[in-house]
C-alpha cells in the first residue's frame, strides 16, 4: 500500500474525527478533546488516537472514559463522512505531549529569569 494512501486516510481521518468530538460532546463536560495525530495501521482496519483534552482532572477522566463509551457511535459518524472500504477500529489514547512541551518552555524561561552565577560561585 502506498505511503501517500496512507497518510491521506490518517488526515482525513484526524478532520472527521475531530469534527465528530467537537459535534458530540459539551466542552463543559468532557473538557476540550483535540485530536492530535493518528496512526493508522497498514491494512487501514485499525487507528490509534492521539488526543488531549484540557479542561481539570475530573474532564479529563471523564472525557477519556466517554470517548471509550462512545467508540463505536463515532466510528459509525467517521464512516458516514469518510468513505472507506472498511472504517478504521478506534481506539484512543492521551497524548501529553504538548502538556510535556509547555513544561519544558516554562522550566526555559524560568532558567532565561535567573541571574547568573558569579565568577567560582556555586550555582543554586
Amino acid at each position: 500500500m502506498s505511503n501517500l494512501r496512507q497518510e491521506r486516510v490518517r488526515e482525513l481521518l484526524r478532520r472527521a474525527i475531530g469534527e465528530a468530538i467537537r459535534r458530540e460532546f459539551n466542552v463543559t463536560d468532557v473538557g476540550l478533546i483535540t485530536v492530535n495525530d493518528i496512526e493508522v495501521g497498514g491494512d487501514l482496519k485499525s487507528a490509534v488516537v492521539f488526543i488531549t483534552i484540557l479542561g481539570n482532572a475530573d474532564q479529563q477522566k471523564r472525557g477519556l472514559h466517554v470517548l471509550e463509551q462512545n467508540r463505536i457511535h463515532l466510528q459509525s459518524l467517521v464512516a458516514k463522512s469518510v468513505i472507506l472500504k472498511f472504517t478504521p477500529t478506534l481506539k484512543f489514547v492521551v497524548d501529553d505531549s504538548i502538556v510535556r512541551g509547555n513544561r519544558v518552555l516554562q522550566i526555559l524561561e524560568e532558567l532565561e529569569k535567573s541571574p547568573p552565577p558569579a565568577d567560582g560561585a556555586p550555582a543554586q
